[in-house]
């Protein structure tokens, strides 16, 4: 392979770092959104929520339009959406207009999200893909480690008056130096891959391209989920919300029937349903979601809890943070060589990690006491149980499928992560904003039981559930 590619990588990877970033900065500042912008706490929790709805919904549709107009064009419109969105969000004039730009941004790291996994499927070959793959789990891990420290100091700092604004305008020079650089060092795939993706788009074309309509029903399904649990507490959840809940159950199984109806017809449809008959897949994929719904309810929690109930600076309450991510991310190393000894039990081992870590996590915020080494220490385990755990969750859940339907598993496992994660947030704000009126401790406390439930809801699907004969080894 050419030298020159290499120069592909960290542009590629810039796009990865941001858009991981993203999430973590702005749990980090919802404090000074909301003093800010005077938004209400469920406005904060949209702006959470935006971005990772926008994400789920987006996933189902972006590795299509890969299919469909090649993966470098549609990174690049993704990189262009998300620096215009960034930009958006940090000049926005009202908690409204933070929320629409913010799901903007969720749109645009879904455009993203797939474009980066194929072109370095395509551009690296042989024992240069391990290295890059590596690369990018490393983009994924220092931002994730590193994103509540740079949001906290980017609103301690103040740059230019700019406040919590400095974190979304920071990936604004980011995102211009990717445009710019993306045509000149990162080629198109190679003339195989290309040649597949011509064919690709062409089948597409025959088959009716994008399906619109299913993208449609997906959308309104998981908007009519997450918008009622968002805005019915702080509004005495009034009549609207409940049929907008119940409509949400029709919404989804239209938007099932209809893939089903594609994929009968020969027509491609957004997603593969069939992948679902894989013993074991849905009840991995309920796993996964709750792992991800109690990791972002976790985030939620500490978001505001560390400042406005330790009344620690925005800097410190990051670093605090980071406790959780570098256990994520120092657990995450070693599950190659723990697969070695511990095999099908590694998902087992660190759910039980995890939900001993949130317990300790539960106990340190309690009473008037609460010191941030606590809960930092408390942190450290809880990342090390999700590290240990989500890896070799993953590579399970896709072993079950067969690798003729892998692509549409690894769709189906990117829907439910986010989706299962703005669930997750939400439900936590919402049990977490509720209970104010007793006390920071006690609200604190209250919004951790909800991941502490995800956590025993993951142990013991792990715990009753056999197995695959050949799962894919886990790597960090």
């Amino acid at each position: 392979m050419s030298p020159s590619r290499w120069w592909a990588l960290p542009v590629v990877l810039v796009a990865v770092f941001m858009t991981t970033l993203d999430f973590f900065v702005a749990n980090l500042a919802i404090p000074s959104i909301r003093a800010g912008l005077a938004a209400s706490g469920s406005q904060a929790q949209l702006v959470i929520a935006a971005y990772g709805l926008a994400y789920a919904a987006g996933l189902v549709v972006a590795g299509r339009l890969g299919d469909l107009y090649g993966p470098r064009r549609v990174f690049l419109a993704g990189l262009a959406v998300f620096t215009l969105a960034s930009a958006a969000c940090g000049s926005a004039p009202s908690p409204g207009a933070l929320v629409v730009a913010r799901a903007a941004q969720g749109v645009a790291a879904a455009l993203l999200a797939p474009q980066v996994l194929t072109l370095l499927g395509a551009l690296y070959r042989g024992a240069d893909r391990p290295r890059a793959f590596g690369w990018y789990g490393t983009a994924v891990g220092l931002a994730g480690v590193g994103g509540q420290a740079i949001g906290g100091l980017l609103v301690a700092a103040d740059p230019m008056g700019l406040g919590w604004r400095a974190c979304f305008l920071v990936n604004v020079p980011l995102g211009l130096a990717a445009l710019v650089l993306t045509p000149w060092l990162v080629p198109a795939p190679a003339a195989g891959a290309a040649g597949a993706a011509r064919t690709g788009a062409a089948a597409g074309a025959r088959s009716g391209g994008l399906d619109v309509l299913g993208a449609g029903l997906v959308a309104a399904g998981l908007v009519a989920v997450v918008l009622p649990l968002v805005q019915g507490r702080e509004q005495g959840w009034p009549a609207w919300t409940w049929p907008c809940l119940a409509a949400s159950v029709p919404l989804l199984a239209a938007f099932a029937r209809r893939q089903r109806w594609l994929a009968a017809s020969g027509r491609q449809p957004l997603l593969d349903l069939d992948v679902f008959a894989a013993k074991g897949f849905a009840s991995g994929l309920a796993a996964v979601a709750l792992l991800f719904g109690g990791s972002a309810g976790v985030s939620f929690v500490l978001a505001l809890y560390l400042q406005e109930g330790l009344r620690l600076g925005p800097l410190a309450a990051g670093l605090v943070c980071t406790a959780l991510n570098a256990g994520f991310f120092a657990a995450s190393l070693r599950t190659a060589s723990l697969a070695g000894r511990l095999g099908h039990r590694l998902p087992l081992a660190g759910a039980v990690t995890l939900v001993l870590g949130l317990a300790s996590l539960h106990h340190a915020v309690g009473g008037a006491g609460a010191v941030p080494y606590r809960v930092a220490g408390a942190l450290l385990v809880t990342g090390a149980g999700m590290g240990l755990v989500m890896s070799p969750l993953v590579s399970a859940v896709l072993a079950r499928v067969r690798p003729a339907r892998a692509g549409a598993a690894a769709g189906v496992l990117g829907t439910v992560q986010e989706t299962g994660g703005v669930l997750g947030g939400t439900v936590t704000g919402t049990v977490l904003l509720g209970s104010l009126s007793a006390g920071w401790p006690a609200a604190a406390q209250a919004g951790l039981a909800v991941p502490m439930v995800c956590a025993l809801g993951v142990l013991a699907v792990l715990a009753l559930t056999k197995p695959a004969r050949a799962p894919a080894p886990a790597c960090a």
